[in-house]
Parts: structure tokens; C-alpha cells; sequence
């Protein structure tokens, strides 16, 4: 691993230090990883199943595989947080395609996941929920890439970068699918939201 990473805004090249000091035998470093990017892995997680246990699950297992894997990670210009979701991609997609899976969506965990945002008073609240709810509700009826694609780009912050690490895909194409996802949602959400 170079010894010259970037320095972004500090996050990628600590994240990174980070590694390297895990790949040495120091567990705390992992542990530091851990609670780094924890809540991001889950929130992924939890917004691709809507389940709050099996998302916990996949979760651990997540940083179980990683801890098991450190070793054989090496920098390839972006924060290791891409190869933490990549894993947790990984396994949403063994999950999914396992047999004891069936396709539910539960709005309400889902909308646990998303921050809250503007609370000027309860009137603002109840307006806010019905929105983020039906936004929801419309995301849900896009394709899985797409739904993915707007999960990592939107919820979890990724760069168009990052995203086409995760997605396996060229940014070119990932830029394409955000742009039809956008357009979908602005047909699918009714006309006082748009």
C-alpha cells in the first residue's frame, strides 16, 4: 500500500491507516473500523431489506468477512468505507437470491434509517413523514439497480465513484442510471412533491 495516499478531507487517508495498522495484527485499528463505518454498512443494509434483524445479521457478518479478509485489501484510491459496502453488497445479494427469502418491504424500519431533517413544529413533522414516506414508496417501485443505485448515491452519501466500485459498474454508467432513477421518481411522485 502506497505510503503517499490522498488527502482528501483526512477520512480516506485514516481510513487507510487504519487498514494498514489492522493488517499488522492491531485489532483495535479494526475495531476503530468497525465503529467508523458500522452505521453506514447497516443503513445499506437495512434500506436494501427493510428488515431490522436480518439487516443486524448481514451486518456482523459483514465486518466478520472483512476482519477475516484484511490482509488481502490493498488501496485502490478510494476510502476503504466502498469495500466495507461492497462486502455487505455481496452478502445482500446471497441473502436475497437465498431460499429463505421473501421480497417485503417494511416502510417503517426503512424510514428509520433516513436522518431527520427541518422540525420547525408538528404541523412541519406530519408533513415531512407523509413526504419521506410516499418518496419511499416511489423509490420501491424502481427496479433493484436503480433503487440501489439512488440508496447509495442519496442515503449513504457515495461518490458516483464509489458507487460504481460497489455496483460494478464504469461511472459512465452509473451517472446513467442515476439520471434515469431521477427522471422515474419525478414521474412516479405525485405532482404537489415534485
Amino acid at each position: 500500500m502506497p505510503d503517499d495516499l490522498p488527502d482528501d478531507d483526512g477520512s480516506t487517508a485514516e481510513g487507510w491507516a487504519l487498514v494498514r495498522a489492522a493488517q499488522a495484527g492491531d485489532t483495535d485499528a479494526f475495531g476503530q473500523l468497525f465503529d467508523r463505518y458500522h452505521d453506514t454498512v447497516f443503513r445499506f443494509v437495512l434500506f436494501r431489506l427493510g428488515d431490522r434483524p436480518a439487516a443486524e445479521d448481514l451486518t456482523q457478518e459483514t465486518f466478520v468477512r472483512a476482519y477475516r479478509r484484511i490482509t488481502s485489501v490493498s488501496y485502490q484510491g478510494r476510502d476503504i468505507g466502498a469495500w466495507f459496502v461492497t462486502i455487505a453488497r455481496n452478502l445482500v445479494l446471497d441473502h436475497v437470491k437465498s431460499s429463505r427469502y421473501r421480497l417485503e418491504s417494511s416502510t417503517a424500519e426503512v424510514a428509520d434509517v433516513a436522518p431527520s431533517t427541518f422540525r420547525a413544529g408538528p404541523e412541519s413533522e406530519v408533513i415531512a413523514g407523509a413526504t419521506h414516506a410516499e418518496l419511499l414508496r416511489c423509490v420501491a417501485r424502481l427496479g433493484d439497480d436503480q433503487q440501489e443505485c439512488i440508496a447509495l448515491r442519496f442515503l449513504q452519501g457515495l461518490s458516483v465513484a464509489e458507487t460504481a466500485e460497489i455496483m460494478n459498474r464504469n461511472e459512465g454508467a452509473v451517472k446513467a442510471l442515476q439520471h434515469r432513477a431521477v427522471r422515474r421518481l419525478a414521474q412516479l411522485l405525485p405532482e404537489g412533491l415534485r
